[in-house]
């Protein structure tokens, strides 16, 4: 497929450095490609696996790896945080081309009858006892209203923001602490749930010590989702495809989510801030159930979702295309629709590239990330300019950017292929891909050809 589908006022071979008229105007038309791919920030998260050992998911394009952290498992012992186990995840995530996304819980139903560090009950902090379900042990969850509880857990926020707050390694933080598995509920408990006052506390302190990091509300509290929305916050929701499966006359999809974020003020946080999906279930409940998938993953999209977490859980037969779809959609989608420059330059002056873009996803990045230039002679050299012109918070639909590289005083002069590439602020590797065709093996995108002079 050709890079270019036009070219203004200089012929299609100049792109590969080949002379033209003195003061001509290089303008290209890049094809748009139809392309599945993942890119950083948004899109198919893989759930406690990275897509190197994912064993459902691998097939799909992914970019962002969701966990969840019981608090004794990154805090053992008082004090002393388990960061090389942190570490080495951020590792694997960034050795599989992902990000992570985390949500840090205190109480659970798993076999274990605490998930706070049991020297936490140990140092006196109250708590309550309950039984879940069919469980045959009791759990202890604690008193969210414990001083002692706010001051450690405070703690632990803290040093986890100390170390990961603007990690290039980290996606978003899923606001968790309160609540079964951090969900902001003690649903089939007698457990009482925080004042509404020391919730608001607990989002705070989120927002103020993850500041760099993009954060997530869950939909479920009304006050506490308002808050966090109407303070930079987007929001999460984990039933994604509910349909009737809890009750014939109630649905999450139907009776709660629209409501919800009308009542809270939610409905433009997507603008600023990313919108997170969890699938009720799993697909294969929603085949299973007959719900129309299609018709799912559209409100996933009406609503301007950048993630779409389906636990790692197994793709039900022929579900595929509808999955393809949703990722040609999901989050941002950069198309590069017009380029223009000078066919010439002169060493140690400036060169101004003017561009016309289309955002065909359906959210914004949220993320950091800012177009460079390369500069390329017929022996491979390579000279690279990152630009300050950042894509954070372009819209869906159209963008204007104009940017320019001042070109070191001594360049040799010669015939160079000029390149663009969309790269982390500083960086030299791009790692952003754009929905045309043309991309280099290095990620690179050809813009033509420049005489420096």
């Amino acid at each position: 497929m050709p890079l270019l589908r036009g070219v203004g006022t200089v012929a299609f071979a100049l792109a590969f450095g080949l002379a033209a008229a003195r003061g001509a105007t290089v303008t290209i038309t890049p094809t748009a490609i139809d392309d599945v791919f993942a890119n950083p920030g948004m899109g198919w998260q893989t759930f406690h696996h990275t897509k190197l050992n994912d064993p459902n998911n691998a097939d799909i394009s992914s970019a962002a790896a969701y966990y969840r952290f019981y608090w004794r498992d990154l805090e053992p012992a008082d004090g002393q945080l388990d960061f090389a186990m942190l570490d080495q995840l951020l590792a694997d995530c960034h050795q599989a081309g992902q990000r992570l996304s985390f949500r840090v819980m205190c109480v659970g139903t798993d076999n274990r009858d605490i998930h706070c560090p049991p020297w936490l009950r140990d140092l006196g902090c109250r708590g309550f006892t309950f039984r879940y379900g069919n469980a045959n042990h009791d759990t202890w969850c604690p008193d969210w209203e414990d001083p002692l509880f706010q001051e450690r857990h405070h703690r632990l926020l803290a040093a986890l923001a100390a170390r990961y707050d603007g990690h290039p390694d980290v996606d978003t933080v899923d606001m968790g602490t309160v609540g079964l598995w951090g969900e902001w509920h003690m649903s089939g408990t007698k457990v009482p749930m925080p004042r509404p006052e020391t919730a608001l506390m607990f989002i705070d302190w989120y927002r103020e010590l993850f500041a760099k990091t993009p954060k997530v509300m869950l939909i479920g509290p009304l006050e506490g989702l308002k808050h966090a929305v109407a303070h930079g916050c987007g929001w999460r929701a984990d039933c994604l495809g509910d349909m009737g499966g809890f009750s014939a006359t109630w649905n999450h999809m139907r009776d709660m989510y629209p409501h919800q974020l009308v009542k809270a003020e939610a409905g433009d946080a997507w603008k600023t801030a990313p919108v997170a999906w969890e699938t009720c279930w799993d697909m294969r409940k929603w085949v299973d159930e007959g719900w129309d998938v299609h018709a799912i993953f559209d409100y996933a999209l009406q609503c301007h979702g950048s993630y779409l977490n389906n636990k790692s859980a197994p793709i039900p037969d022929g579900a595929q295309p509808e999955i393809d779809r949703l990722l040609r959609k999901l989050g941002y989608r950069l198309v590069l629709k017009r380029a223009e420059h000078d066919d010439r330059a002169a060493a140690g002056a400036r060169l101004t590239v003017r561009t016309a873009w289309e955002n065909v996803g359906v959210a914004p990045p949220y993320h950091e990330f800012v177009l460079a230039l390369r500069l390329r002679d017929a022996a491979q050299n390579m000279v690279i300019q990152t630009t300050t012109t950042s894509i954070r918070g372009w819209l869906p639909g159209a963008h204007e950017a104009e940017f320019a590289a001042d070109l070191p005083a001594g360049l040799k002069a010669g015939d160079y292929t000029l390149s663009l590439g969309v790269v982390a602020p500083g960086g030299r590797v791009p790692v952003v891909r754009l929905a045309i065709a043309g991309r280099d093996e290095e990620g690179w995108y050809p813009l033509g050809g420049v005489r420096v002079e």
